[in-house]
This record gives structure tokens, C-alpha cells and sequence, in this order.
């Protein structure tokens, strides 16, 4: 059977929880989010001034710097030719969904739980939808990336006609369509039970299914990103150790180091992206009542979540050389100079 989910993104919302907004109460011991309709209103959130001030603060700058970053990526790939490739078109696309759950996920979300909803249940299913969106579609980057890799590494004879400009093009558009496929199809018992199940009138709910969450954004994702990473592994640290073998002692060393670099820049991908992504499936299914400076534990975890798409482009780009010379060269306005595009990174 389908859950309710509130807020747009996957939040279970607990009908039986004193903790959540939306709980029916009497109008003159509670403030409702709209007193003329009485008891069948949701009562307005009232959460300690300082633990808002605190939540909002840390909502405001993990949006601004989430924003910021993947800005900065969009801005070095689109404006610089020679970084105009296949492996940084997939990157250019993640910066894309990444950069817009900074800019209209983080606030939305991190702030609507608290709020009376009083845009309506159409526009309540809408922004559930787009957020949503965003979201599958990162998840469907990574996973290009990941097939991008496993290609360049296990097999670097077939990478130039497997991986062209043309191929990445089409796979970045299936992604993002089947993002909002994925989504509409997801979410299209919204659509047939538009507002009917709602507790009370101020809140943003839409169905969903939770096993079906579950296998979609954590499993099958885990799995194929685990997968392909592995073998990525497998196949560098057997490469390092063949060239070791052939080589001299100093090059020896060398190859050492970068086999232990390869093996650690991949093991943080995948690391950081699980441990993003647990604590909302142990919050979502633990469906504990638990709250941090007032903010429920299922919130947190979406939260946790949102900050994925953060550290995605410090793991993915700010780790290259070339990137930290476009930080530069944009931070101090080089890009605005004609022929600034033609600058070659060595």
C-alpha cells in the first residue's frame, strides 16, 4: 500500500505524531494556519526562536554554498573549450541537478515542514514532482559517471568510440527524461487522490510507496555504483602492479602512490554517497518521533541527503588541478577577456 509522504521529497509524514504541524487542536489554544475553517485546519508549527535561528542559518549557507560550487563548475565547463569532453559533459549535467536542489530544494524543503502550506494541492503535487525530479536525475548522473569510469579504466582501447560527444549527449537526455517519467509515474497516485487524504488544511502530502523508494533511489543505486567502483578498483590496482613489475624502483614508487590515489579518490565516492543516503532510510524506517533542535529526525535526514550534492563537486572536480586554475581565473574575472575561453590548462 502506498505512504504518505510530506514536503515534496520523501518525508514520511506520521499521522499519529504530536510533533508535526499538522495536527488538529482547538482554536482558542492554538494559532491556525486558517482560523475560519477551525478544526479542520493544521495548527502552525511553533518551534524555540533560537533553534529556528540556528536551522535557518545552516539552511541558508548549505544553499548558498551548494549553489555557489556547482555554479562554478557550470560556469568553467560551458565557458572553457578544451574541457569540453565527454567525461565533463556528465559532470556539467550532475552540476546542473545539483545546482538547483541548492537553490530550490535546500530552502524549500528545510523550511515547508515548519510552515502552513497555502499554495495548494495541485502546486503541493508540482513542486513534489520537480523536487523530485532533481533529485532522480542526480542519482542518474552519478551512475553515468560511474559507467564513464569503469569504461576509461577497464576498457581504455574502446573508450574513444564507445564514449563520444554524440553517445554522452543521448545519455544525458535519457537521463533527465527518465527522471521526470520516473517521477510522474511515481508520483501519479497524487494525481488521483489529490487532497483527499489529507488530515488537516495547511499541509503538502502526496502518496508514494516506500518499498518502491527504497529499490529505486538506494538499492539499485548502491548496487551499480558499488559494482562498477569495484571493478574500477580491481582493474587500476592489477594495472599498477603490472607496470610496477616492469619498471624501476623510483618508478616504482610512483606507481605505488598513484595506485593508493585512484583507490582512495574512488572509495570516498562511494563512501560519501552511502553515508549521505543512510541516515534518511534509517530515520524513514525507524519512524521515530526523535527531534534535534526541534527539527524531526526524518528532516535531518533529507538534509543529510541534500548535502550529497554539495560534496559532489569538491569530489569530482575540485580534486583536478584544472579546476582550482577556473576557480581562479574566474574569481578574478580572467573569463570576462576575449579569448579567455581558448586558455589551455597543462
Amino acid at each position: 500500500m502506498p505512504r504518505l509522504v510530506y514536503g515534496g521529497h520523501q518525508e514520511i509524514y506520521q499521522r499519529r505524531s504530536t510533533l508535526f504541524l499538522c495536527q488538529r487542536m482547538d482554536t482558542d489554544k492554538t494559532e491556525l494556519c486558517f482560523p475560519h475553517l477551525h478544526n479542520s485546519s493544521c495548527r502552525k508549527s511553533k518551534i524555540d526562536p533560537t533553534e529556528n535561528l540556528i536551522t535557518n542559518v545552516l539552511l541558508g549557507f548549505a544553499s548558498l554554498l551548494t549553489s555557489v560550487l556547482n555554479l562554478l563548475v557550470i560556469i568553467a565547463i560551458t565557458h572553457f573549450r578544451q574541457l569540453h569532453t565527454s567525461t565533463n559533459l556528465l559532470l556539467l549535467s550532475l552540476a546542473v541537478s545539483d545546482f538547483f536542489v541548492g537553490l530550490v530544494v535546500i530552502p524549500t524543503d528545510g523550511i515547508k515542514w515548519k510552515i502552513c502550506w497555502t499554495l495548494g494541492d495541485l502546486m503541493c503535487l508540482m513542486y513534489s514532482i520537480l523536487s523530485l525530479t532533481i533529485f532522480v536525475s542526480s542519482i542518474g548522473n552519478i551512475i553515468l559517471i560511474s559507467v564513464d569510469r569503469y569504461v576509461a579504466i577497464c576498457q581504455p582501447l574502446l573508450y574513444q568510440s564507445k564514449m563520444t560527444g554524440k553517445v554522452v549527449t543521448i545519455s544525458i537526455c535519457v537521463c533527465w527524461l527518465y527522471a521526470f517519467g520516473y517521477t510522474v509515474l511515481f508520483l501519479s497516485e497524487g494525481f488521483m487522490y489529490l487532497g483527499e487524504n489529507k488530515s488537516c488544511e495547511g499541509e503538502c502530502m502526496v502518496y508514494y510507496s516506500k518499498e518502491v523508494d527504497l529499490i529505486m533511489s538506494c538499492v539499485i543505486p548502491f548496487g551499480v555504483i558499488i559494482f562498477l567502483y569495484t571493478k574500477v578498483v580491481i582493474v587500476a590496482v592489477s594495472q599498477a602492479r603490472a607496470m610496477r613489475s616492469q619498471v624501476t624502483a623510483v618508478t616504482s614508487k610512483t606507481s605505488k602512490r598513484s595506485e593508493i590515489k585512484a583507490v582512495r579518490n574512488l572509495g570516498i565516492i562511494v563512501v560519501v554517497y552511502i553515508a549521505c543516503y543512510l541516515p534518511y532510510l534509517i530515520a524513514a524506517y525507524s519512524e521515530t518521533n526523535f527531534t534535534i533542535l526541534g527539527t524531526p529526525l526524518i528532516v535531518i535526514g533529507i538534509s543529510i541527503v541534500c548535502l550529497n550534492s554539495c560534496l559532489n563537486p569538491l569530489m569530482y572536480t575540485m580534486l583536478f588541478p584544472w579546476f582550482r586554475k577556473v576557480i581562479k581565473l574566474i574569481v578574478t574575472l580572467e573569463i570576462l577577456k576575449p579569448g579567455s575561453s581558448e586558455i589551455f590548462f597543462s
